[in-house]
Order: C-alpha cells, then sequence, then structure tokens
C-alpha cells in the first residue's frame, strides 16, 4: 500500500494549500484545513481518473491502494495552532525565535536539522503533556 506523505502549508491568501512531492499535479487548497484535506483527497482521485484517460489503468498507487499522511510545515502548523506563542515555543525547543517567526511566516525554511531539533523539542513537549491529567 502506498503512502502518499501531504504537506500542510499556509497558503498566500491566509488559508491553507496542501501539496505532495509523490506525484504531479498533487496540489490543493482551501480557506480552512478541512476543506483543503478534502480538496487534496479530491485531487487524488482526479488524478488517478486522468491517468486512466491517458494510460488506459489506473496508476499503481490507486490501484494496490493508498494511505495519505499529512504533516504540517511550520507555517501550516502554527496557522492549525495559533495558541502557540511562537517565540516561547521556539525557545522550548531551542531554535532562535527570530528565525522561528520567519519560518511561520514562509520567509525562511528549516533545513533538515533544524527540523530534527523543532521536531525533537516538539515530542518532548507532547510528551508531557500527555501525561498531564485534570
Amino acid at each position: 500500500m502506498k503512502t502518499i506523505v501531504a504537506i500542510i502549508e499556509k497558503a498566500s491568501d491566509g488559508g491553507y494549500g496542501i501539496y505532495t512531492q509523490d506525484m504531479d499535479g498533487g496540489i490543493a487548497s482551501g480557506l480552512t484545513e478541512e476543506e483543503a484535506r478534502k480538496d487534496f483527497l479530491e485531487v487524488l482521485e482526479e488524478q488517478a481518473g486522468f491517468y486512466r484517460e491517458r494510460t488506459g489503468k489506473y496508476p499503481d498507487w490507486f490501484s494496490e491502494g493508498y494511505t495519505v499522511e499529512f504533516r504540517y510545515d511550520l507555517s501550516g502548523f502554527f496557522l492549525a495552532f495559533p495558541f502557540f506563542n511562537v517565540s516561547r515555543l521556539a525557545e522550548a525547543v531551542g531554535i532562535n525565535p527570530s528565525l522561528m517567526r520567519k519560518y511561520k511566516e514562509g520567509l525562511a525554511f528549516a533545513g533538515e536539522k533544524q527540523k530534527e531539533i523543532i521536531q525533537h523539542g516538539l515530542n518532548d513537549i507532547i510528551k508531557k503533556m500527555s501525561a498531564v491529567q485534570f
């Protein structure tokens, strides 16, 4: 079964954009995250249908089954979770707050090493939060 990785980002209109590098034409958008996700799933169906029209068969990923793994880029993360204070989160994960604000606005993009640092810091925060009980 094929896993299609779909990246959720902040779109230029303030809504959400979703794209995948796993296939050509895998781009969607919406004013809300839910709308963009729905549009993305429709795009996958349309792409499979278009492929079938051109070749006479569905693409392997479609006929063998697929799942979609939605992931956030940093701009999409802060759009989806606006209650996080960017500067405080940056400090908590060990990133320069000014740089994190640039990531949030899409003015800079984290390299693999920075992404690993941020992901590790977020994982630590999630672990601590999962122990909270009221």
